[in-house]
């Protein structure tokens, strides 16, 4: 009877601490990482129908998660989409929200709501590795000290990032508002509308270039490539661009690794495909498509390979993975780099007309997916969703309420439980917006864009208002707007009660 007695109590602790373990498991708060490429185009990922490059890691994720058909940025260029990834706001809305150069003021307002800061609110740990191009500091930059404000003046605990783009001078690593490897004998400066005496520039010698510039990118020379900027000293501080891609993969692994036990956000933002392509060796060639093509190869490695860091670290299984890219695909973007002449048959927009910088689909319209191993179910939605969603449903992933101008809670959408997503959207390229409503796009109309359009980037403008049936000619073939005066006043009207009629100003482009 005594025995009897024992293996009952036994068998009741037993069952007592699997239910306590079954309820502590439920109320552990998962892990979210945004993984965040640069330029990559609807078309250029093999789970989105490429046939002459493979992906096979970023096909993993997609093919076990919800992908998308109909995810947009909200931003045919970097720092807008990237402001309204973080914010849950529409660009437009900051008037400051364009092309930064390296050397632009932070664009968040320290008191804004971003996602890091709503997480951290949360017992979040938060971290931010690679590209930024949020902009530093309040006003002239000083590299040499503590810069004044960055990342971590908004929500994130650990920053460790390129201030701009590869393209743009500075080329330095910044940890937590600190210059990495800085030398204080040789102070860093930084100018973007005059050069620095005695300092060779791509323009005046295209002897020392390993790289050549096609527009826009001839001014200060760094590991033989010229750069958009002038940039002075600060030599033992400049990163290698062939290992860049190695460099922010490591520490992205590294963080994962010391702060597996509490709960993390970590936005991982990748710089490929941008220019310029400068593939580790390791890749050089093996795509056949010349260094765009390689740099998507490689890309796919590092996203294989911080997958691989999250299930050897055990915390896979309880990470909501979210993977996009900010803005759709460019070939020429300023350099001779073969990405035009060693394309073949590969199509970076897909089905889609337009790429980056345009209003036509392949501007906005990019690869989109999440994944949460054993909590989302393998789909593919053409539910309309947008990055600026994230903000309201990642909130109500972790229980905060937050009031959002543009974000749409669509938690249930990303979960794959539901196919109803938004009922319209507004897209910009270069201070010009247009409209996205149910299956139909309208694009005002708008001047060209000479520089851009110059180097066959089709922009979308037109003398004329457009309107397409994106179900019916997901390539933007027939314009619609004359045929559909009634479906073309219902979308400019509803246009307009969003925007206003602030979109017929419009500024004129700047690459710098």
């Amino acid at each position: 009877m005594k025995i009897k007695y024992i293996v009952f109590s036994f068998l009741a602790f037993t069952i007592s601490l699997k239910s306590s373990s079954q309820t502590k498991n439920k109320s552990v708060k998962p892990n979210i990482v945004f993984i965040y490429l640069d330029d990559l185009g609807y078309g250029d990922l093999s789970c989105y129908g490429a046939t002459a490059i493979k992906t096979p890691n970023i096909d993993i994720l997609a093919n076990g998660g919800v992908r998308f058909t109909n995810g947009y940025a909200t931003s045919a260029t970097c720092t807008p989409s990237r402001y309204g990834l973080l914010t849950g706001v529409y660009p437009w809305r900051n008037k400051d929200a364009k092309i930064l150069p390296g050397s632009a003021p932070l664009l968040i307002g320290k008191e804004q709501l971003t996602i890091p800061k709503m997480l951290k609110e949360k017992g979040y740990q938060t971290a931010v590795v690679g590209k930024w191009h949020l902009g530093l500091g309040t006003g002239i930059v000083d590299w040499n000290q503590q810069l004044d404000a960055g990342p971590n003046d908004v929500g994130f605990d650990y920053s460790y990032i390129m201030a701009a783009t590869q393209d743009r001078v500075p080329t330095i690593y910044i940890e937590n508002g600190k210059v990495v490897n800085l030398d204080s004998k040789d102070p860093i400066a930084v100018n973007y509308d005059k050069n620095f005496p005695g300092q060779p520039t791509g323009k005046e010698n295209p002897e020392l270039l390993s790289m050549k510039w096609h527009h826009g990118h001839n001014s200060s020379i760094v590991n033989g490539i010229p750069r958009i900027g002038y940039v002075s000293g600060g030599a033992s501080a400049n990163w290698s661009d062939v290992d860049l891609a190695d460099h922010f993969l490591a520490k992205a692994q590294s963080y994962v690794k010391s702060h597996k036990e509490n709960p993390f956000f970590l936005y991982y933002a990748l710089n490929q495909p941008h220019v310029p392509r400068t593939p580790n060796p390791r890749f050089v060639g093996k795509s056949g498509m010349g260094p765009r093509g390689d740099v998507i190869l490689e890309a796919d490695f590092c996203v294989g390979e911080i997958i691989k860091t999250l299930k050897e670290e055990g915390v896979l299984d309880n990470t909501l993975i979210v993977f996009s890219s900010d803005n759709g695909p460019v070939l020429n973007d300023g350099y001779y780099d073969d990405s035009v002449e060693k394309l073949g048959s590969h199509k970076p927009n897909g089905p889609l007309r337009g790429g980056k910088y345009s209003l036509l689909e392949a501007g906005t319209r990019v690869p989109f997916f999440t994944y949460w191993k054993g909590k989302i179910k393998p789909l593919v939605s053409d539910a309309l969703v947008c990055q600026i969603d994230l903000l309201e449903s990642i909130a109500k992933l972790v229980n905060v309420d937050v009031k959002s101008t543009d974000s749409q809670e669509l938690l249930d959408v990303f979960m794959g439980k539901s196919a109803i997503g938004r009922t319209n959207l507004v897209i910009e390229a270069n201070t010009k917006t247009a409209f996205r409503q149910g299956d139909w796009m309208m694009i005002p109309p708008y001047p060209g864009d000479p520089i851009l359009e110059e180097v066959n980037i089709e922009m979308g403008n037109d003398k004329e208002f457009q309107l397409y049936n994106l179900k019916k000619d997901i390539g933007q073939k027939n314009n619609l707007a004359k045929d559909q005066p009634k479906k073309l006043k219902e979308l400019k009207e509803n246009f307009e009660l969003i925007r206003g009629n602030s979109y017929k100003n419009v500024e004129k482009i700047e690459l710098k």
